[in-house]
């Protein structure tokens, strides 16, 4: 048989970088659409988490009557026997049993503050609380250091004579669960200047889940005395924000004041946001003009929002802050007709 010795083919050096070259390229095409649809996903994941919580909320007002509040929070001119309430709980606490975390919820004081409550109840981080373009896979938890009075010292002198304990301020840090969402504690309409019908005060907030005055017996928070129901909301339940996601920059997560355990009620932007003019929508994570107060997400061109009619929408950074205000605010006779 006539056999004949071919030359072998092999790559040469530079083929081969060629080839790689080619590899690189369709790389590094690919990986932008890989993820976009990956942020697509975690978008209608978080889209999903806002509708649920939406969910719960209404649940609440099935069952007592009125949104939840976002604290208790007396007014400075209030006589000495309403005040009270201090620190306690917030709104995402109330919730508790309908987003089936019954059990938990049943270990919550509204009556006593949350620092107090054991730390395995004021830790846990339930998923529906995390968007996922931002915390996905984790359990975060911040840290409020808080300033508080102990009674120490005490004994005897050498001459046997007894020491009386006294007070003593030292500092603690208290560790509790974070929240990506936050309730709309309306505009700034009220005002912000130290007076006794400021937002941030009982009953003053034009939003939905708001600060309230608490009714007090024996110095104990019992019940709220403002009480937001869906009646509350003349505007329309379709044209007024119920809640959000709030604005957390990149630099500041897990740190306070901008990303402060959710179920601090002596903080209000722990668990409230703004809206409107003077507070516009923070530009992605790294927005260094946003407010702590300011709504705001990690999602590329926008912020979830739920209104109180339990759907979920999703708006622009850029939107008009005279609309933003209007959304925000559950009664002041301007309403934003949105686009379906």
């Amino acid at each position: 048989m006539n056999t004949k010795n071919y030359p072998q083919r092999a790559f040469t050096l530079i083929e081969l970088l060629v080839v790689i070259g080619i590899i690189g390229i369709l790389v590094a095409l690919l990986l932008p659409g890989v993820q976009a649809a990956r942020e697509a996903a975690r978008r209608t994941d978080c889209a999903n988490r806002v509708r649920q919580l939406a969910l719960a909320t209404h649940m609440h007002h099935d069952a007592v009557g009125y949104f939840p509040p976002a604290r208790y929070e007396s007014r400075p001119d209030a006589d000495p026997s309403d005040q009270c309430g201090l620190e306690t709980p917030t709104w995402l606490a109330r919730i508790m049993p309908f987003i089936e975390q019954a059990s938990l919820g049943d270990q919550w004081d509204f009556s006593k503050p949350w620092h107090e409550h054991e730390e395995n109840v004021r830790t846990v981080v339930p998923d529906i609380f995390l968007c996922p373009s931002r915390r996905s896979g984790t359990r975060p938890i911040g840290t409020r250091e808080l300033r508080t009075t102990v009674m120490g010292g005490g004994g005897r002198l050498p001459c046997g004579c007894p020491i009386p304990p006294r007070p003593t301020s030292v500092s603690l840090d208290v560790p509790g669960a974070l929240c990506d969402y936050a309730g709309n504690h309306g505009d700034l309409t009220p005002g912000a200047t130290g007076d006794p019908t400021d937002f941030y005060f009982g009953g003053n907030g034009t939003g939905v889940i708001i600060s309230v005055r608490p009714n007090c017996q024996n110095g104990i928070a019992v019940s709220p005395s403002d009480r937001i129901r869906m009646a509350s909301v003349s505007d329309g339940t379709s044209n007024t924000f119920l809640f959000g996601e709030k604005f957390v920059p990149i630099s500041q997560l897990e740190q306070f004041p901008f990303d402060s355990p959710a179920y601090d009620g002596d903080h209000l932007p722990a668990s409230c946001r703004l809206a409107g003019p003077g507070l516009r929508l923070a530009n992605g994570p790294d927005d260094v003009l946003a407010d702590m107060f300011s709504f705001g997400s990690w999602h590329p061109g926008g912020v979830h929002f739920a209104l109180v009619d339990g759907s979920v929408r999703f708006f622009n950074p850029d939107t008009d802050t005279k609309v933003l205000g209007a959304l925000a605010n559950r009664r002041d006779a301007r309403v934003v007709e949105l686009v379906p």
